[in-house]
């Protein structure tokens, strides 16, 4: 593998609407089977008690799996098949940090986990997820550049 398609999956992941209309500050680290993704937590992201709501969680593991198994796949778009999700405490402040690592990875069956960590560097959650080749090739058309 090489550092073009890691720069390339990076903006990739920051030019995503999803990422520059929702998040105020995130960060992408992509790595040989490894993703590194930040976000400064900030009040728009809680439920009414006051704490980061699980869709944010979820976001976060699901990207820095997904990002993981994306640096070792160089021609198509992959996608979420499942994802299983547990959390473990709440976070209402600070810089979280999900890093997602590669579990296995075959032919047809592509398989990773995250964590996710507060600004203390404690776990909040973790996540396990499987993911599928898409028929669509990475290219500029999807940010891919």
């Amino acid at each position: 593998m090489n550092d073009v398609h890691f720069k390339k999956l990076e903006r990739m992941y920051l030019q995503a609407n999803v990422n520059t209309m929702l998040f105020d500050t995130t960060t992408c680290k992509i790595g040989e089977g490894v993703a590194e993704i930040g976000l400064d937590i900030s009040e728009k992201y809680f439920h009414a008690l006051g704490a980061m709501h699980g869709a944010v969680y979820f976001k976060l593991l699901d990207d820095a799996s997904f990002f993981a198994l994306s640096s070792l796949v160089e021609d198509f778009f992959l996608v979420t098949t499942s994802f299983n999700l547990n959390f473990i405490r709440p976070v209402n402040s600070g810089l979280v940090k999900a890093v997602g690592k590669v579990k296995y990875k075959s032919k047809q069956v592509f398989v990773a986990e995250s964590i996710l960590y507060n600004e203390e560097g404690k776990e909040v959650a973790f996540g396990t997820g499987n993911f599928a080749k898409s028929k669509i090739l990475l290219s500029e058309d999807i940010g891919y550049n």
